[in-house]
């Protein structure tokens, strides 16, 4: 369990709230290890939750929205310990999380297993298919120039059977 700010009940004076990028990259980085993300969430005396809480729950209720099929029924992720991105894995297709957009808009991933048939981002199918190559074991997907989601842009990799 974690907080949105740091305490585990309503106080009054902390202000130190967890800020949405954060709170999204722990739920995705818990997700991508089988784990589950429990947010407490601290009312008033008088039973109402905080602005502040309203808002960061509510924004990642967006962000789930969009980005749900990746995280919702996953299991763990096929590529572990990159600082860059988390994956998380349903039959035929690895969620590739991408925290951090590269400059050269190449995305390289090691040590995936499985034959990648195809990539497209999940916030925006409409923009048709990324172009990627396999090769010695490392997958390379090339992206847009600019990170569809500043926070966390999600590529979906579809696999053969």
């Amino acid at each position: 369990p974690a907080t949105i700010n740091d305490t585990w009940g309503f106080k009054s004076d902390d202000e130190n709230w967890k800020s949405v990028p954060d709170l999204v990259r722990k739920l995705v980085d818990i997700a991508s290890k089988g784990g589950n993300y429990l947010l407490n969430v601290g009312p008033t005396a008088e039973g109402v939750i905080p602005q502040p809480s309203v808002e960061r729950l509510l924004a990642v209720g967006h962000w789930l929205e969009t980005n749900g099929e990746s995280v919702y029924g996953t299991s763990v992720g096929p590529v572990q310990g990159l600082d860059w991105c988390r994956t998380m894995a349903k039959p035929g297709k690895v969620y590739l999380h991408v925290f951090d957009w590269p400059a050269d808009v190449v995305l390289r991933l090691p040590g995936l297993t499985g034959r990648v048939t195809g990539a497209t981002l999940l916030a925006d199918p409409g923009a048709g298919a990324l172009e990627v190559e396999q090769s010695g074991g490392e997958v390379t997907v090339r992206g847009p120039a600019v990170a569809p989601d500043p926070v966390d842009s999600v590529v979906v990799l579809d696999l053969a059977d």
